[in-house]
């Protein structure tokens, strides 16, 4: 049991460790991050709700008569996982991070928002992953550690970004890119996520291909974005 535990926890904890790293010029307080990591944790429990009832409408929606099977099935699949998964994990994350930090006043600095949104995406990820090997074994755990647990970290990472650019233009009052900057805190890791999910549904040999290829491009893109964002890291007030 301590095994299974540690192998669903260790992958998580290593991605935020490496990320709180990256904040070179003032780290957040551990009760803070602590906070946001339960609260991303406990945000699983809506998350599924939301899943549960998204799949429910998506199964009243009519589709064409005209489609195939197969094509019926990949709609069905566009629209659950971009629309109901994506939706629900990526909005549930995005208040387990702004719940506690909006108004915070340790939130001084704009890469303090990439962390927000990192500690809240793996601290969703942290349970999940838990559960899946619990339920599955290390087996699992080895693959989730290289593929499900970096797509969270990564989908927290443009959240945060975005996010502490909202918080920024607040702070100058303009409420316009406020809000434009808020929604794609939610929509760019939406996105990310549901075509993750999208392309790893299917079964075809081509998609096989095409899911490495984007886990690698997500991987190197993130990589080069967040030594960005931490190289160009602003003082809020």
């Amino acid at each position: 049991m301590m095994i299974l535990l540690a192998a669903g926890l260790l992958p998580p904890l290593y991605l935020l460790w490496k990320v709180y790293q990256s904040d070179r010029i003032e780290k957040e307080p551990a009760g803070l991050l602590f906070t946001i990591f339960l609260y991303g944790m406990l945000s699983t429990l809506p998350a599924g709700i939301l899943e549960n009832i998204g799949m429910y409408i998506l199964y009243l929606v009519p589709f064409p008569e005209s489609l195939t099977e197969a094509a019926a099935t990949r709609l069905f699949n566009l629209l659950f996982y971009f629309i109901v998964v994506g939706g629900a994990e990526e909005f549930v994350k995005y208040v387990a991070m702004k719940l506690p930090t909006w108004r915070n006043p340790e939130f001084n600095y704009v890469f303090d928002g990439v962390v927000y949104g990192v500690t809240a995406s793996l601290g969703f990820a942290a349970l999940e992953n838990v559960l899946y090997v619990l339920d599955t074994g290390l087996f699992t755990a080895g693959i989730r550690a290289w593929t499900a647990i970096p797509l969270h970290c990564i989908a927290g990472i443009f959240m945060g970004h975005y996010y502490g650019i909202a918080k920024s233009a607040e702070l100058w009052n303009d409420l316009r890119i406020r809000d434009k900057m808020l929604r794609r805190s939610i929509l760019i890791p939406m996105l990310i996520h549901g075509a993750y999910d999208f392309i790893a549904s299917d079964e075809s040999e081509i998609l096989s291909l095409v899911f490495l290829v984007y886990i690698v491009i997500l991987d190197v893109v993130a990589l080069r974005a967040m030594k960005k964002y931490s190289g160009n890291d602003v003082r809020l007030y």
